[in-house]
């Protein structure tokens, strides 16, 4: 059973990268086994949080169809155990993210919708 899972981030400048990183932000300070790790430091090598990111098993958190959090870390040698896409999830839904740097009512709506969807599929991997 997986227990602590350490959340990646997009961290491109669309709202839909801000969206990501809110939720990812929440969701590791309400829930003490899930960390946060910064895709910047992944992506320059730096060892602190290279070693997170290969103690721990890693969920991606994709902000456009680029899918550039997965795609990075399995560059860097890095087991992606799951993945969600911001844009994906926000579709059905009538709510989309407006702006790269600030949130509005509705980008914190947008934000609710995708800390929800992110439980659901910790939770399944967490069986």
């Amino acid at each position: 059973m997986v227990k602590q899972i350490a959340l990646a981030s997009c961290s491109g400048m669309s709202p839909n990268g801000l969206i990501a990183r809110v939720a990812v932000s929440d969701l590791a300070i309400d829930d003490i086994e899930l960390l946060s790790i910064c895709m910047g430091s992944v992506s320059a090598n730096d060892e602190r949080f290279k070693s997170i990111a290969n103690e721990f098993p890693v969920f991606a958190v994709n902000g456009c169809e680029g899918n550039c959090v997965a795609k990075i870390l399995n560059e860097k040698g890095i087991d992606v155990i799951g993945e969600i896409n911001v844009g994906d999830t926000l579709e059905p839904t009538n709510h989309r993210a407006n702006d790269v740097a600030r949130l509005d009512e509705e980008g914190e709506i947008c934000v609710s919708i995708l800390k929800e969807s992110i439980k659901e599929k910790l939770d399944e991997l967490r069986k």
